[in-house]
């Protein structure tokens, strides 16, 4: 399992290619740290097929605002760069496995 960890001079080519979901949180938001597990466990369910990345807001704030996150946890799903599906706030192993089920 390998969540990557995103910055601002990493954060556009990393989500230029392939599938890719990006959680947006901050340390100190309990959502975001109960979605921590799930997100560790599908990344690696899904190594090889689908990357999946972390970018911390209060340390990233740049890339927050120009991809207009207003509250945490938000996960972005990029197909080839293009943002493809958008979520605020926590979600279930269930329902994020539904969001990316079409990526591979």
């Amino acid at each position: 399992m390998s969540v990557k960890i995103l910055t601002e001079s990493t954060y556009e080519q990393e989500i230029s290619s392939g599938a890719v979901v990006v959680d947006f949180y901050a340390d100190w938001c309990g959502p975001c740290k109960a979605m921590a597990p799930i997100f560790e466990e599908l990344s690696g369910d899904y190594e090889g097929k689908i990357t999946f990345a972390k970018i911390n807001v209060d340390e990233n704030k740049n890339v927050a605002i120009a991809n207009k996150v207003m509250s945490i946890p938000t996960l972005l799903i990029f197909k080839d760069g293009e943002q493809i599906d958008r979520s605020t706030g926590s979600l279930s192993k269930d329902q994020l496995e539904a969001k990316i089920a079409g990526l591979i």
